[in-house]
């Protein structure tokens, strides 16, 4: 029997608006708590990268969306409520 491929995470609004808002692309600005982690995370190398992404695997997508060629516009449009990734 094979295993089931793990899915992606979705991405919420909120997610999206607090990196876009940490990466000064718009989106609005989130409490201390986060604000700290998205700031860990800018200096994290990528063994610390994936620490992070295992316990916030919402944030670890949208990191990671917003280094992909559209990803901005696709972080843009989950913010303001569209789909998620």
């Amino acid at each position: 029997m094979t295993e089931p491929k793990p899915t992606a995470p979705t991405i919420p609004a909120h997610t999206a608006a607090h990196v876009l808002w940490h990466e000064n692309r718009g989106g609005y600005p989130a409490g201390t708590f986060i604000t700290k982690l998205l700031e860990t995370w800018s200096s994290a190398d990528d063994e610390n990268a994936a620490r992070l992404a295992a316990g916030w695997p919402d944030y670890a997508a949208a990191m990671a969306l917003f280094n992909q060629r559209d990803g901005i516009d696709r972080l843009l449009a989950i913010a303001a409520g569209g789909d998620a990734a």
